[in-house]
Formats: C-alpha cells, structure tokens, sequence
C-alpha cells in the first residue's frame, strides 16, 4: 500500500461484526470549482494534488504473453498486455507525483481469462495443500494496489477459491453490493478509506466505495445462489456515499466493475442494470470520481452531470488486460479545517510506451514457466488442421468438433434414463477466429485455446418451436443483405454489435439462414433426419451454463426443464476427449449443418 498513510477499511458480514466506523471532519459539499492547476499542490500552502491510479479486466494478465499462441501478445493495434508493463507505469507515476500522493485501485475481473489463472484455479489451485499463491495476488501485492473492487468472473471458480484469494492479498476487495443472503449485509467490505497526509496541515481522507456487477446473481447462479445476492449498484451507492461523507471523506470515489451504457448487455434479463456506472453518477449526490470495468471499453475522460447537485462526476475506465493505466488527477483546496475537491481530470496511459517491470517477471518467473509447460503437453493428434477464421458465416469442422463433443458427453450422461431416446442436438459459438487445431500432435493449448471461457454443460428439454425461436434469435447476428448485393464476409457478421459469441450454430439438425429477410424470418429448411422439424418435437440440447442461465437474453431455455449438469468446466471436457480418443478426425463429426442463402441460394 502506499506510504504513511491510515486505513479504515468497512468489515463484513463474515466477521460477525458491523462496518467500521473511521471518525474525522466533515466532508466538503459537493459543489463544482475550477480545476486547479496541476503542481499546485507542491507550491500552494492551501491546495494539495492527489493522483489515483486505476485498472480494471486484468483477466489474469500478468506477463506479455498469449499462452494459447505460445509467444508474446500481439493484437492488430500494436496492444501489449500485463501487470508487469503496469507496474513499470506505477512506479514512474509515484517518483513524479510522490508516493505518498498516489493511490492505486483495481475495478474487477482479477483472477480468471488466462491458463496463469486457470491453472492456479483448477490444476494446482491455491485452496489446495500446496500452499500455493495465487499469481495475481502475488504481482498485485508486489505493486502494491491499496483496494480492489470485484468482478462477475471473481466468482466463475465458486466462493471458497475467492476466499482463499481473498486471503492472500494484501488489500482488501471491495463490493458494497454483495450480501450475505442470510443476513443481507454486505459479505465483502463495502470500502476502504484512508488518509493521506499533508505538507500542509490536515490530511486528507479518501473514501474508494467497491460495486460489482448484479449479473453475478445469473450468470454464476451455481456458486451463489442461496448464499449471496447482488442489489443494483445505484441503491447501494446511495446508501453507502452519504455514510462515507458522514465519515468524514474529502475526496469519494466509486470502483465499479459495471459499464457507463446504462443498459444490460444484449438484452440479458437481468433484476438490475449491469452497466450502470453513468446511474450511479447521475443519481448519486457525493462522488467525485468513478473507475470503471466490466465493458472492455476506453474511456479516457466521461463528465456526467449529477442531477441533484449539477457537480460534474469524472469517469474513466482503463482498456482490459492491462493495455491502459487510469490517471485521475484530482485538485483539492483547504475549506472548514479541512479539504473539499476543486477538480478532477482524468487520462489513459498505454502499457505498450514501456518495458515490462523485471521485479514483477521474476517473481512470477517459475508460475509463468510451470503453466507455459502445462499448456504445451501433447495430448493427441489431428488428421488434418482445423481453424476457425471462417466460422462466423460458414460451418466449419472445429465448431462441429466441440459441437460433438457436447454431445456425446450428453447422450453418455442420459443415457439408460428416461430421456435416452430423445436426439440430442448441442450449441456452440466462435470464440475467437484465430483458434486453430494443426494436423499432427495437438497440446492442451490447442484445445483450451478453442473454448477460452468457463463455462459448463448442462442438456436441456426443449420442444421444436422453442428451437426455431432460439435460431432466429441466433441469425439476428447477420446484416441484412439483398440478392445481388455483394458479399463481403467481414462487413456480413456483428450487425447491431452482436459479438460472435453471441452467434450460436445447432449441431444435430439441418437449416438455411436466408440472410435477404428480415431479422426473426430468417429460419428454414429446419430438418431433423432430413424430416421437416415438427413444433411439438421433443428434443435434448447440449447448452453451456451461461445460455441456459439466460446469459445473450437467447429466448426459451432458460425456462426449459434442467436434465442433466456438469460441473466441469467445457474446456476440460474436450481436453480428456482428446486425452481419451488420442485423435481428432473430422470425418467423424464434420458436416454441413447449417448454410446461409439468399432465395434458397447459398451464399458461399
């Protein structure tokens, strides 16, 4: 944590004990003022210059590396990503400003999204015998974060791994808006203040207020259901900022893993809104400053104006996986005894300017070299390669591989039941279009690098119609294009900013998607054994956990009769597939399942 200063942070329900109560002046109101000049709280007796510093969708990124390409990350706009490029930005940040004026906070999304993560949750996980550190909490210590709020995938390995991580960090990890579901009060400290001192006189008392994302209630439903519950972050806002300005906070600011959109990502029916940090400034009298996550967006510098008070509120959030550091410069002024906040300005730096921190590569230099072996274990061979770059508008053989899989895992699970008999069809989407599987020997990144989330599988019962429903649902992902018209594959895919994973394919039936119609008309041919798909049909679909749990807001399942879960993760299944079988052959499951068309012409 940062030099000479106090903390206060607010305990939780897991304690037995109430939120700790820090006593001190009384806030400033939250009025607008000019922003002071940048060094004035180097050479004006009254003014003082604070510098938070912020992250946000680490995904477990510590090193410049891409573990499923096995070399240094690289995107096409020259990105580099990890904590140890951060660390580099920190540390140059604090001799500039001072240590002791520099704060540093994390928004969320810390411990899943790499096999460094992964690894250390599932293969050598750290609630084990070990006495293993979790890496994250390892670099993240060694940087020395001051809070952390937390993120929906904090919870993607159940409580007791967060708890453990928990743990081992040596700052506390914020989420005002997760309860206890026996107590209803919060199972997480809601804050953490501190104060920092002054050449000047008083020092001054910083409030960081954690909120995470209600999405957690749906999407993670496994882990916490009857044991959490995730209020909307606008009504915890309200009624942890006043408490924080009671306190006797000059400068409040809010760690939201939640985007700015004021919306719930492609419609999932959530019970309060996931994006809501622009709510929360908008409605929330008191706050100075939100970092914000979750959304995977750049925002450099947003100003919301408050609707009670008309005080402009500063957001900013960082691009993921450590490619962007927050700069929040904040201006403040002696006023009562104490201080109030003049301005605040905020700024993005890019992690790519700078060399990777070798304080932080080498303490993680043994976990980093144990996973990139891990990951490069052959488990198997392919008869020919297989890749993914055309699978957003064409069926390929390494959807149909995972796809098969799916299934087969399935009909094994049902079968001698009641359901054995019924066909079983199974989703999947691309991931990403770079996954490829080689002809020859195949490792354990190979495959993990097709299914990059962790999600489950579970078999559902769903009739024809609400398969049809579920399709056209699907093929909205497709911009509308006449007959005639030319075809370009890049510009076809993502209509309305659908994601490709948010484009599911059914394996186990047969369909056209006529993308000259309008979006909800686009289904047909819909065959079953080469039979017309009747709407009473009864069928078994082989869904992971988020579709089911209603995550993309896909019509129908999620209200559909539960068969049969696993609770491993996907990935790991087609892992021991592959480990079982010891080849990948695409004559066995590859086909031509669906096509798109325009007038019953295909389109490629």
């Amino acid at each position: 944590m940062s030099l000479d200063r106090r903390t206060f942070v607010g305990r939780t329900a897991a304690t037995g004990a109430g939120v700790a109560l820090a006593g001190g002046l009384a806030a400033a109101p939250a009025t607008a003022a000019a922003q002071a000049p940048a060094d004035a709280g180097r050479r004006h007796p009254h003014r003082f210059e604070l510098t938070v510093l912020g992250t946000t969708d680490l995904h477990g990124h510590v090193h410049n590396w891409d573990y499923f390409t096995d070399d240094e990350y690289t995107d096409d706009d020259g990105n580099d990503v990890g904590l140890a490029k951060i660390s580099t930005l920190v540390k140059r940040l604090r001799a500039e400003r001072g240590p002791e004026r520099t704060l540093l906070v994390d928004a969320g999304d810390t411990i899943q999204g790499t096999q460094l993560a992964y690894y250390y949750a599932k293969v050598d996980p750290i609630t084990g015998d070990s006495g293993t550190v979790h890496p994250m909490a390892l670099a993240m210590n060694a940087v020395g974060y001051d809070a952390a709020a937390l993120g929906n995938h904090e919870f993607n390995y159940g409580i007791p791994l967060l708890r453990a991580f928990e743990e081992q960090c040596d700052f506390p990890l914020l989420a005002a808006n997760a309860l206890d579901a026996a107590t209803e009060r919060p199972a997480f400290p809601p804050y953490w203040m501190t104060r920092v001192r002054t050449p000047q006189g008083p020092d001054v008392k910083v409030a960081v207020l954690g909120l995470t994302n209600p999405g957690i209630a749906i999407w993670d439903r496994a882990h916490v259901e009857g044991k959490m519950l995730f209020p909307g972050l606008v009504e915890q806002a309200a009624h942890w900022v006043p408490r924080l300005r009671s306190l006797g906070a000059d400068v409040v600011l809010v760690s939201a893993h939640s985007g700015t959109s004021g919306e719930s990502s492609y419609g999932d029916q959530l019970p309060h809104v996931e994006n809501a940090a622009t709510l929360v400034a908008e409605q929330v009298p008191g706050i100075d400053a939100i970092l914000v996550g979750h959304a995977h967006e750049e925002i450099a510098e947003r100003r919301v104006v408050n609707e009670a008070t008309g005080r402009e509120v500063v957001l900013a959030e960082p691009l993921k996986w450590g490619q962007r550091l927050t700069v929040f410069d904040i201006a403040l002024s002696r006023w009562r005894g104490g201080w109030r906040v003049d301005g605040v300005n905020s700024s993005v730096l890019n992690s790519n300017t700078v060399e990777e921190d070798e304080e932080i590569t080498t303490l993680l230099a043994e976990q980093h070299a144990r996973v990139v072996d891990y990951v490069n274990q052959v488990i198997g061979t392919a008869t020919e390669a297989m890749s993914a770059a055309e699978a957003a508008w064409r069926d390929v053989p390494i959807i149909d591989f995972v796809n098969h899989v799916q299934a087969e895992t399935v009909r094994a699970a049902l079968a001698g039941g009641e359901y054995a008999e019924l066909p079983v069809l199974s989703q999947a989407a691309c991931f990403s279009r770079t996954a490829a599987i080689p002809a020859g020997e195949v490792t354990i990144r190979d495959v993990a690098g097709l299914y990059v989330f962790e999600n489950t599988l579970e078999a559902r019962l769903v009739t024809g119609a609400q398969l049809r429903e579920y399709l056209e649902f699907s093929a909205r992902y497709y911009v509308r294009t006449a007959p005639g018209d030319p075809v370009d594959p890049e510009a076809l895919t993502n209509a309305d900013g659908i994601p490709d994973y948010n484009y599911d394919v059914v394996y186990g039936v047969t369909y056209d998607v006529d993308i000259a119609q309008p979006a909800g008309s686009r289904i047909s041919e819909l065959r079953l054994g080469g039979e017309p798909l009747a709407d009473d049909a009864e069928l078994v679909l082989a869904v992971n956990n988020y579709r089911a749990s209603g995550g993309g807001n896909f019509p129908g399942v999620p209200e559909t009769e539960q068969l049969w879960a696993d609770s491993e993760e996907i990935r790991n299944t087609l892992i021991a597939w592959v480990e079982s079988t010891g080849e990948i052959d695409p004559s066995v499951f590859a086909g031509a399942d669906w096509r798109l068309t325009r007038e019953g012409e295909p389109v490629f």
